[in-house]
């Protein structure tokens, strides 16, 4: 086990690298000065240009920090591989750069603001997603064509089909202003996300509309790798043996099948977990969600390009550690499972 997540920690440094290098260069084809972004309609002054050019290392400085110049008196643009190797730096010491519209905010401290919003929503959405579909999944497979297993299939079929931003629009719409219309204002629920200290709702309550949103497609999916998986698992030699042995259904389902008809639910529901705590741009955006999923679409469109990349940059480690996570818990699940140990011992 030791030896497998060593190298799988180790095969995140040229993945962290990769991405790191796609990012950059994205930065610098896509078209658009960076310090022209930053002034707007204004034109900066030339003192004023070239202080900022500096400070984002778009030209040479000493190691004083002093801008260098050529003989003809003009600045010197910094190579794009060296431009590289202190990005790359940054990041390293825990740098993600400086935001070019926040008026010089770290993007560390703006994603260290943002964060805490997306993760108690993804933890909200995933608890839902992990609940109802396994639950859905196991009452579909168990009841196998009844009712129950018809609605299961007809709901997620329909949530399957269904955009995350047109779901939420249409819960926006009947729980927020048709409800209110139809109970005079006497329950409904917010459409837009408000902490402020003088909020209407108590906090918990705006986590409700964007956590069904953010789960539902997931929670579908769920659904259908746990029915398809619990048949499957059903039907095995070993289950027929445990039968066989006189145990209850109950008892073949709880203690035999369950745990091996887990394992593809399982590395689903992880992987979904690293996207919703990546910031769910879409549910974020139609919710007004003071996340990172929002931000990061507000610096898209500003072209904002330091906090794209190190949100991104923080969204690609989060995945690959929950990925790890998942793999390893392999082994709790299915005790045959021993990573890194020859195929003779498994």
């Amino acid at each position: 086990m030791g030896k497998y997540i060593l190298k799988r920690v180790l095969q995140f440094i040229p993945v962290f690298l990769g991405v790191t290098l796609i990012l950059f260069a994205m930065e610098n084809i896509v078209p658009g000065d960076p310090i022209k972004l930053m002034a707007g309609e204004k034109k900066l002054d030339p003192v004023t240009e070239i202080n900022l050019r500096a400070t984002y290392h778009l030209i040479e400085t000493d190691d004083e920090g002093n801008v260098l110049y050529d003989e003809g008196g003009n600045t010197i643009e910094t190579p794009l591989w060296k431009r590289y190797v202190l990005y790359v730096n940054g990041l390293l010491h825990g740098d993600l750069g400086t935001s070019y519209q926040r008026k010089g905010q770290a993007v560390t401290d703006i994603l260290a603001a943002k964060y805490p919003y997306t993760i108690k929503l993804a933890i909200v959405a995933i608890i839902l997603e992990t609940v109802v579909g396994i639950g859905a999944g196991m009452v579909s497979a168990i009841k196998r064509y009844s009712f129950w297993d018809v609605l299961v299939t007809l709901v997620t079929s329909v949530l399957v089909a269904m955009p995350a931003f047109w779901l939420g629009m249409l819960l926006q719409l009947f729980f927020g202003v048709v409800l209110k219309d139809v109970t005079g204002g006497a329950f409904y629920l917010p459409i837009s996300a408000d902490f402020s200290p003088y909020s209407e709702f108590q906090s918990w309550v705006y986590y409700i509309l964007p956590a069904i949103t953010l789960a539902a497609v997931s929670t579908a999916y769920s659904a259908r790798i746990m029915r398809s998986q619990l048949l499957e698992v059903m039907n095995q030699d070993y289950i027929r043996t445990a039968r066989a042995k006189g145990l209850s259904r109950r008892d073949v389902i709880w203690h035999h099948a369950l745990k091996n008809a887990l394992i593809p639910v399982v590395t689903y529901i992880g992987n979904d977990f690293g996207a919703m705590m990546a910031g769910a741009i879409l549910t974020e955006t139609v919710f007004n969600w003071p996340g990172v999923g929002y931000e990061t679409y507000r610096a898209i469109s500003q072209r904002d390009w330091p906090i794209v990349l190190g949100s991104v940059t923080v969204i690609v480690v989060l995945v690959m550690i929950i990925n790890l996570i998942v793999d390893v818990s392999y082994a709790f699940l299915d005790p045959r499972i021993r990573f890194g140990a020859p195929k003779s011992e498994q």
